[in-house]
């Protein structure tokens, strides 16, 4: 493959459209499912290199509308959208913001800086005071920040930070709570005091989550309660030096 460099120069960031997203959803964590979305860019070869790497988009961003309710954005914006009634809220939060839904690089060219790139390039033509993202995976790979975002770290919640300390006390790690067979055969060997208590502790911790609360034991249930023990989204904001909040 040719340089780094030489290949970002021979790359442009275009007006992009469903088609562009498709063709690389299945490189990005989430299901391809997309929903309504407010603007599209990808990454595509110039004149110049598109005989060696043909039509096909190398990344893709994805722009929709912010969503009603963020725990971090009011802390993040000082609580600008706070104390309005809903009717009020939801045209004010529309107005000042866009939130970044994915942002993908094919496998190939990964590690160019072509992420940071295409957020940073994009950003402002949104023409919005406020971008705004969510990245499950922002604490290993922080190219939000690289492209000028600020994160916010979201609290662990106290029924998580119990939950941990609940398995710990039967001999559970937090190092290994990553790994849901692993922690399903150790809760099969304990004893039956233990078994009771780790079970009371969980049937507590689900009642937080709605129709999960009356999961059944077993390694579906394992599996969903150490997802939300290791879920840990960052949250970002770009402020557009450029334009104002408006309400």
């Amino acid at each position: 493959m040719m340089r780094s460099c030489s290949l970002s120069r021979g790359l442009q960031i275009v007006a992009g459209g469903i088609d562009d997203y498709k063709k690389l959803a299945c490189y990005h964590y989430r299901d391809s499912s997309l929903g309504p979305f407010a603007a599209i860019f990808a990454l595509k070869a110039t004149d110049r290199l598109a005989g060696r790497l043909g039509g096909e988009p190398v990344g893709v961003i994805v722009y929709r509308m912010p969503g009603p309710a963020l725990e971090l954005r009011t802390v993040a914006t000082g609580g600008f959208f706070t104390g309005f009634d809903r009717g009020t809220a939801l045209p004010l939060i529309n107005k000042n913001i866009r939130c970044i839904a994915r942002v993908i690089i094919e496998p190939r060219f990964r590690g160019l800086g072509l992420a940071s790139r295409l957020v940073r390039e994009t950003m402002p033509t949104m023409n919005c005071p406020i971008v705004e993202a969510l990245a499950v995976m922002g604490l290993v790979n922080p190219f939000f920040e690289k492209a000028g975002m600020t994160a916010y770290v979201a609290k662990t919640p106290a029924r998580c930070v119990r939950m941990v300390e609940a398995f710990s006390t039967v001999a559970i790690e937090q190092r290994e709570l990553i790994d849901p067979q692993c922690v399903r055969q150790k809760l099969a060997r304990l004893d039956k005091a233990q078994a009771g208590f780790i079970e009371r502790e969980i049937k507590a911790f689900l009642q937080s989550y709605g129709r999960r609360r009356d999961m059944l034991p077993g390694l579906e249930r394992t599996r969903y309660v150490l997802s939300k023990l290791t879920f840990r989204p960052v949250y970002y904001i770009w402020f557009n030096p450029n334009l104002e909040m408006e309400i």
